[in-house]
């Protein structure tokens, strides 16, 4: 058994095209984040917390924010490309959990399909929950979003 932490966060964007994604959802009518990427902080937590747990490093060391081959990659493929080397160095994903920390949107109604999204690719169940910064530091003025997650891996046999 291995357990690995992630985190991520990503401020909010002055583009107010950009469309907001956690745990693989579109969020409608939220502003989304800034980033390389579809910037999906619940996502990339959880990449880190399962690339941790297999020793393999962080999501950086593995897709880079300075290759252009990147840029706007849906965090979906990111998370696939995760699952394919936990797979690879011999483990399987036991479980996982998810906490993401936003003042805005209120996620309530979308946790229960980012579950199902985030639990679909990762091929155990994966708890996704939400919190507040309760009005505290940049988090809490609704500058930014960000996840933390737990992984647990069990070796294949």
């Amino acid at each position: 058994m291995r357990i690995g932490h992630g985190y991520d966060s990503h401020r909010v964007s002055n583009d107010s095209s950009r469309q907001l994604w956690l745990g693989l959802v579109l969020i409608p009518g939220a502003v989304g984040l800034d980033g390389h990427s579809d910037a999906d902080v619940a996502t990339h937590a959880l990449c880190d917390a399962l690339l941790g747990a297999a020793n393999l490093g962080d999501l950086g060391r593995h897709f880079s924010d300075q290759d252009p081959a990147t840029a706007g990659v849906a965090s979906r493929r990111l998370l696939e490309a995760t699952i394919t080397l936990v797979h690879d160095a011999g483990y399987r994903v036991a479980s996982a959990d998810l906490t993401i920390v936003a003042e805005q949107p209120k996620l309530a109604p979308f946790m229960d399909a980012m579950s199902t999204e985030l639990s679909a690719v990762v091929g155990t169940h994966v708890s996704v929950k939400a919190t507040t910064a309760e009005g505290m530091g940049a988090l809490g003025r609704g500058e930014g979003v960000s996840a933390t997650a737990v992984a647990l891996l069990e070796g294949r046999s």
